[in-house]
């Protein structure tokens, strides 16, 4: 299948390698050169325009933007329209507020352009493991896109689906990483108790080890914590900064909109606020969790 990837970040450029490894012709475009030139180095074909770039795919074409999102992924699609024909795809992978992604939706919808959002998750591990997929958008067009999924999730037939109409895959997604918040915060406090019980000289990567296998609590967050801790025991040199994306946010504000309780994921929110003024060991695992699983910078402790 042919696809267009515009934005060639961490997740972009690996995304666009697991297509072109699954067999997929892919024509990418990128502000800078460097990663456009990255990437035809393994396979995918290049591109220095929008006009270039939409030239090079056959119509009906399907255009995916990995961009940050908000004005960045705004404009983007502003600047790419004139350079597509009615009928082409325009696939949103960024994460994208839904409220916007529905009014982008609407807005292509009369212009004779398909929107199709996915609220992508794997970070950097994705291409080798696979992306999860949760996808929103007109039911044949979602169809017509099926191979690429299939390519992009860790399997054919798991790690991806079909959610809901424009809006749901960014809605989901973002309870996604809500949770995400939740089940980090609460990871990073239990090990903050343990590592302040001086009198049992607790061995914290011994204990995460052990709790990878037959707990319930085992989950990929707690292999990352296990490799953090081997690494560096004390986690020294990371900064007590953890940074938020924005997901939490509007997870919490869509619980107050909505009326329904989110006391854990909106702790975790305030947590993660507060952890810019206090240093904190947990604030530390907090930071390493989201190295490891996105490879996020963490910020050097001065």
């Amino acid at each position: 299948m042919e696809v267009g990837i515009y934005g060639l970040g961490r997740m972009g450029a690996n995304m666009a390698r697991r297509l072109v490894n699954g067999g997929h012709r892919v024509v990418v475009f990128n502000r800078s050169r460097g990663p456009v030139e990255a990437a035809a180095a393994f396979g995918a074909v290049p591109s220095d325009s929008l006009a270039d770039f939409a030239g090079k795919l056959s119509a009906p074409r399907i255009v995916w933007l990995m961009l940050p999102a908000g004005d960045t992924t705004e404009s983007a699609i502003q600047n790419l329209l004139p350079h597509l024909e009615p009928g082409d795809a325009v696939v949103d992978g960024a994460n994208s507020n839904y409220k916007d992604t529905i009014r982008r939706a609407a807005l292509l919808k009369e212009k004779g352009f398909h929107y199709v959002d996915v609220g992508t998750s794997g970070g950097i591990w994705g291409l080798t493991e696979g992306y999860s997929l949760m996808i929103g958008g007109e039911a044949e067009v979602v169809a017509r896109l099926r191979p690429l999924f299939e390519t992009l999730a860790p399997a054919p037939d798991r790690g991806w689906g079909h959610v809901g109409p424009n809006g749901a895959g960014h809605f989901v997604k973002m309870v996604h990483n809500g949770v995400e918040y939740g089940m980090m915060q609460a990871f990073a406090e239990g090990f903050n108790l343990m590592h302040h019980k001086e009198e049992f000289d607790l061995d914290l990567h011994q204990i995460a080890e052990i709790w990878r296998f037959g707990s319930v609590v085992r989950s990929w967050l707690l292999d990352l914590i296990a490799h953090a801790l081997e690494e560096n025991p004390e986690l020294e040199g990371i900064a007590p900064f953890v940074a938020d994306s924005g997901e939490g946010r509007w997870t919490v504000i869509e619980g107050v909109e909505q009326g329904v309780p989110l006391p854990v994921i909106s702790l975790a929110l305030s947590e993660r606020f507060r952890s810019q003024e206090e240093a904190s060991f947990a604030d530390k695992l907090l930071a390493a969790m989201r190295k490891g699983f996105g490879g996020h910078a963490v910020k050097s402790a001065s």
